[in-house]
């Protein structure tokens, strides 16, 4: 028995030795070669004069903690803080999942009992803020129709110096918890309640404490507005490098080397389809900030050359952060795609492709 035991030991300890973990710089593996599909595909000849097009700033894959393949255009490079735009959300979540872990506060509790603006919503959970789910009268249109749009007044005009005061400030079109209408204003009030879980004199360094720090990351930007609330809807900077360890983070279920840094039932609530959601054709289905690929309501699923595992954090112009944990892949493409012709699915088909054995 003991003998059975200590074989397991050693057979366990082989198994984390081999894992692969990024120090200050992050460790290659086997480039893959195969790539000329791939490389059409995310960097085609353009004419930036008419930003029309696909148009990739980076491309960054890493297998099993390991680079792969890394390639960067134009003005950006390996040190760039690249603007993440949406992506900022699912990093919001990943800083509430360690103030989570701390027992700081519950999906189920009130939001208005961390940000009291909210008292005009008093029926909203934390829980419904994650899912996009607060039943706020909320318009997310961007450039192509600014004039109803709810994010562009919150971003750049009136709703500008204090966004979660604007967005508690619009009036419900649903019980809360009930429908799904995707939101920039819910991400940022989890940032406003954010600074009441963590107190403000831990706020404005809780993102780089709880979360960058921790894993490494060295080189992160992230805006506030005059109030001085990080703008969790858009506005995080991090190189493609550093991003794919939030990645990694996420692909080993929380886990970084030997620290639980997100709890595994946080885990579990971010990649759980929100049930409230009502399938839409080719849209990722969207979990607790964060965005699967698993079908709802019996549609196909959004991205059906990818594994069904697949998740991903997404923002603006085609920003995209991808974890495939079947295949040990995590995927950071940067980009600044105006006219909507990136496909997720296309190049997470060439990427799969170009990474067979």
């Amino acid at each position: 028995m003991f003998k059975g035991l200590s074989l397991f030991l050693l057979l366990l300890s082989f198994t984390v030795q081999a894992e692969q973990w990024p120090a200050e710089q992050w460790p290659l593996g086997p480039q893959i070669t195969a790539v000329e599909d791939l490389q059409n595909y995310a960097f085609p000849t353009r004419d930036d004069n008419t930003r029309k097009g696909i148009r990739t700033d980076a491309l960054l894959i890493v297998r099993d903690g390991q680079i792969i393949y890394e390639r960067y255009a134009g003005p950006t490079t390996e040190q760039t803080p690249h603007l993440t735009w949406s992506i900022s959300k699912s990093l919001m979540a990943s800083v509430l999942g360690v103030a989570y872990g701390e027992g700081l506060f519950k999906l189920e509790d009130p939001a208005v009992k961390f940000y009291p603006a909210l008292q005009k919503h008093p029926a909203i959970k934390m829980a419904d803020l994650l899912h996009w789910a607060s039943g706020i009268d909320w318009q997310e249109d961007y450039e192509y129709a600014p004039l109803k749009s709810s994010v562009v007044a919150m971003l750049y005009t009136r709703g500008h110096r204090d966004m979660a005061v604007f967005t508690a400030d619009h009036g419900s079109y649903a019980a809360p918890g009930q429908a799904f209408r995707y939101s920039s204003g819910d991400s940022n009030l989890l940032a406003a309640a954010l600074k009441t879980i963590v107190g403000p004199q831990r706020y404005s360094d809780y993102p780089w404490t709880a979360l960058f720090e921790p894993l490494g990351i060295r080189h992160a930007v992230w805006e506030t507005d005059a109030n001085d609330t990080f703008v969790a809807s858009s506005y995080a900077y991090l190189t493609a490098r550093d991003l794919a360890r939030v990645g990694l983070l996420m692909s080993r279920d929380g886990r970084w080397q030997d620290r639980q840094l997100l709890p595994t039932d946080w885990l579990a609530f971010n990649l759980k389809p929100f049930a409230g959601y009502k399938a839409r054709q080719d849209e990722a289905v969207p979990g607790g900030q964060w965005w699967l690929n698993r079908p709802a309501d019996g549609a196909p699923s959004p991205w059906p050359d990818a594994p069904p595992d697949t998740f991903a954090a997404l923002g603006h112009w085609g920003q995209a952060l991808y974890v495939i944990p079947s295949v040990k892949l995590v995927i950071v493409r940067y980009g600044d795609d105006r006219d909507g012709s990136y496909r997720h699915n296309e190049l997470l088909k060439r990427v799969l492709k170009a990474v067979q054995p």
